[in-house]
């Protein structure tokens, strides 16, 4: 995942973070202290994830009426934006991944459920090196990440022996559950030449009778993933259903993720959604106009939706995307610290507890 993780082993708990390409945590065989000291520095990452730096758990009810307070007047058949999320600072997740934090604070909370976390790395381009950029080994329990590439490579390995290298229009979803120790890092072939890196981390939380499921990995290649055609555009679907189109993710709860390309400007796309679903669209190229909103909304933020069942999308500049996260929300508790997501302060304790003694590694 996008977290950032110091190898302690090496070079000590400088920096940490919850989410990215290469999270990273110290070996099953690491003192208890070691361990902890590791996890203390995972949860500074800051005002970024705050919400997950500080140990919260909140209700599914908590947040609902960020996303639910839909008003009526125009549009009144559509869904109408609730709330742009306003940009925030972008930071390194470990050497290799450049990231706004787009949830912001709303990270970790059923406003956005049933997702946990999204981070951005707009396009960057790096220099040849011989060096590893990225994240090193660490431990997540309780959710999955799923990590796009737009341009450029990703590399992956993890305890349970998935190996494999992401490109551009590939996926990566990866399902920790009941708890795995992976890595990230910009892969060493783009390294060795220099080139471009774009990518986003998505992370989506499980339902407490799937946290301790055994993990899994779907490596999804750009060509398995169907594009469905509108005049002027594109739904390509990684997840979910769209126009007779199924996406070929496997998921353990309902959800649409797709990105949609609106080609020229003035291009204008509806589609319908399940009423209950949360619904977040997050621009990546253009401006986009959004139903009811006078202003387009612009590159890297992130629309939030309210009530309804029925998206309008207008371009209003040539070659604009969307990236859109729809799911049904999740009615548990959410307890979240550092690289673990559960239901309660109990099962985090446990999910420390399980890794220190080494139980994050694949069963002989």
């Amino acid at each position: 995942s996008l977290l950032q993780r110091t190898q302690p082993q090496l070079q000590g708990p400088r920096h940490a973070r919850t989410d990215g390409p290469s999270g990273g945590t110290a070996p099953p065989t690491a003192s208890k202290r070691h361990a902890r000291d590791w996890i203390v520095a995972y949860m500074k990452m800051g005002a970024a994830h705050a919400s997950a730096a500080r140990n919260v758990v909140k209700t599914a009810a908590t947040t609902a009426a960020v996303v639910n307070s839909g008003n009526p007047g125009d549009c009144a058949a559509m869904r109408r934006v609730n709330k742009v999320l306003p940009s925030t600072r972008p930071h390194w997740v470990g050497d290799g991944f450049h990231v706004v934090p787009v949830f912001s604070t709303l990270a970790f909370t059923s406003a956005v459920s049933p997702f946990l976390m999204l981070d951005y790395a707009a396009p960057k381009h790096f220099e040849p090196t011989t060096s590893r950029r990225g994240v090193g080994k660490h431990p997540h329990r309780g959710f999955e990440t799923v990590t796009i590439a737009f341009q450029g490579e990703v590399e992956h390995a993890d305890s349970f022996g998935h190996r494999d290298v992401i490109g551009p229009g590939d996926v990566q979803w990866m399902t920790a559950a009941s708890g795995l120790v992976h890595e990230e890092f910009i892969s060493r072939n783009l390294l060795r030449q220099g080139g471009v890196v774009e990518m986003m981390q998505l992370w989506v939380n499980l339902p407490a009778k799937h946290k301790m499921a055994t993990p899994r990995y779907q490596a999804i290649q750009k060509e398995q993933i169907p594009n469905a055609p509108f005049p002027g555009g594109r739904v390509r679907v990684i997840a979910g259903s769209h126009a007779g189109f199924s996406g070929p993710a496997s998921t353990f709860t309902p959800m649409d993720l797709w990105e949609v390309q609106l080609d020229e400007k003035d291009t204008v796309y509806e589609f319908d959604l399940p009423a209950s679903y949360n619904v977040m669209l997050f621009v990546r190229t253009g401006d986009v106009f959004v139903c009811n909103r006078e202003e387009p909304v612009g590159k890297a933020r992130l629309v939030m939706l309210g009530e309804g069942g029925r998206v309008r999308l207008r371009a209003n500049e040539d070659n604009s995307s969307v990236v859109l996260l729809a799911g049904e929300p999740i009615p548990e508790a959410i307890a979240a610290r550092g690289p673990f997501v559960m239901n309660t302060q109990e099962e985090l304790m446990q999910a420390m507890a399980d890794y220190q003694a080494g139980k994050f590694q694949k069963p002989a």
